[in-house]
């Protein structure tokens, strides 16, 4: 009998390329806008935020983009992550279902991040850039892009949203301990911070107009986003990659991937790489996206274009929103508290090529709890939502009879947010709504923009 629980490649497979599922869509798609104009965006318009490097990466429409070498000898720390089969939760959950997991976890920063994070660092150190300013919600990107600049000489100024500043101080500790500089947002240091000072909690659309204007405000600093813009998708995509070549070595293919989802980069690398062969190949792979019931851009909000950031420093983007100005509740997992998502999967969800589901932290929580006794891991509040999806497929198998192979993105681990789990375990924990009529008012105020649903 086969009990073998992780698949590990050597680091001469490590993907030498990223997948840009761009090209793979059908029609031409939506381009982000000015806002001053209502054109679609050129390079020039981006010259301020971004590197060129990354901003080709973004309007590319090649399959492939290859990955430089010095940033693949810098994933050679973590890369390749493990597979795991998740056996003893097969178990516990009394399933005919086959469940793995890809655990990103065991790298630097303990999440999916840096896989973007160093190239984004290393685009921007080719281009003379000395500083690169940023804003991170749970604190995974933050940490993540302070690992990066440390590694190629650049300065690194984090705005963290302000909740997950009060509740994860050791995420704050850890940029600091890789040299950044970091501001609970919103700050007094900008005008942007300033003008949401009512929203004491934060948000990432706050913290992004945040990071936004201090490199606008500065030749030798560029911004760098953590999730939602292609070049951030494309360049997770080296953990689909690698799952892929895991999976063909336990002889399986996976009916179901999921994934949480925030802005989107981790759902997009654990799900364009497959995604990319359903297309292809014409296979019967579902996917199926997952986001907090606090915060359901995808299940509740509306398609349309609109700014990235609440200030609305950022191009108009194509994508489910719940209005830039929206502050979702202070749900423990912080990296999903985002008012949209990245266009590219919002044109998926649209297609319907992608599903979309939302769980309630306490119920992402009772997930979590059963995982880590199961399995031993412990993990983030983000993919516990991911986790909990896991739970109702598997118990569809059961009712089924259906030996469905079920994969899904593991993309941090929960070191640094136990203190969310004591608050389940004591029964502190509870499932914060949103004020449907805040959610109202911010997507009665969406930019004037050409329809697109």
């Amino acid at each position: 009998m086969d009990k073998q629980l992780k698949y590990l490649l050597n680091e001469s497979q490590i993907p030498d390329h990223w997948v840009n599922i761009a090209a793979d869509l059908p029609g031409e798609p939506l381009p982000p806008l000015n806002p001053g104009t209502g054109q679609p965006l050129g390079p020039e318009d981006l010259a301020p935020l971004f590197p060129m490097g990354l901003i080709e990466q973004e309007v590319s429409m090649e399959p492939e983009i290859g990955i430089p070498e010095e940033v693949i000898d810098k994933y050679r720390l973590w890369r390749p992550t493990p597979l795991f089969r998740a056996r003893n939760l097969e178990k516990v959950l009394d399933t005919p279902a086959h469940i793995y997991y890809k655990y990103e976890g065991v790298s630097p920063a303990g999440s999916h991040k840096p896989n973007s994070a160093i190239p984004q660092a290393y685009y921007n150190r080719q281009e003379g850039v000395k500083k690169l300013a940023t804003e991170t919600g749970a604190g995974q990107w933050g940490s993540s892009l302070a690992l990066a600049c440390e590694m190629f000489g650049l300065e690194c100024e984090v705005f963290m949203v302000g909740v997950s500043y009060d509740q994860k101080p050791y995420r704050r500790a850890m940029m600091e301990t890789w040299g950044a500089t970091v501001h609970r947002s919103p700050s007094r240091l900008t005008e942007a911070g300033r003008s949401q000072a009512d929203h004491p909690t934060g948000s990432l659309g706050i913290a992004i107009s945040e990071a936004v204007e201090v490199a606008v405000a500065s030749e030798d600093t560029k911004y760098a986003l953590g999730s939602v813009l292609n070049h951030v998708c494309l360049h997770q995509t080296v953990i689909g990659q690698e799952a892929i070549a895991q999976l063909e070595m336990a002889g399986e293919y996976p009916d179901v991937v999921i994934g949480c989802v925030g802005g989107g980069s981790n759902f997009s690398g654990i799900a364009f790489p497959l995604l990319r062969k359903k297309l292809k190949e014409g296979l019967d792979t579902r996917f199926i996206g997952v986001e907090p019931s606090a915060c359901p851009t995808m299940t509740r909000g509306t398609y349309a274009y609109d700014f990235g950031d609440t200030v609305g420093m950022t191009p108009l983007m194509p994508t489910y929103t719940l209005g830039h100005d929206f502050v979702p509740p202070p749900v423990h997992a912080g990296g999903l508290r985002y008012h949209g998502v990245a266009p590219i999967l919002g044109a998926l969800v649209k297609e319907g090529l992608v599903e979309a589901q939302a769980i309630p932290q306490t119920e992402a929580f009772a997930a979590a709890i059963t995982f880590a006794r199961a399995e031993g891991i412990i993990p983030a509040p983000e993919p516990t939502h991911a986790i909990r999806a896991v739970f109702n497929e598997a118990e569809k198998a059961k009712q089924e009879g259906d030996e469905r192979v079920i994969l899904f993105n593991l993309c941090g681990h929960g070191h640094l947010d136990l203190a969310a789990y004591q608050s389940y375990l004591s029964g502190e924990l509870v499932d914060l709504e949103f004020s449907e009529e805040e959610m109202d008012r911010a997507l009665e105020n969406l930019p004037e923009a050409p329809a697109i649903a």
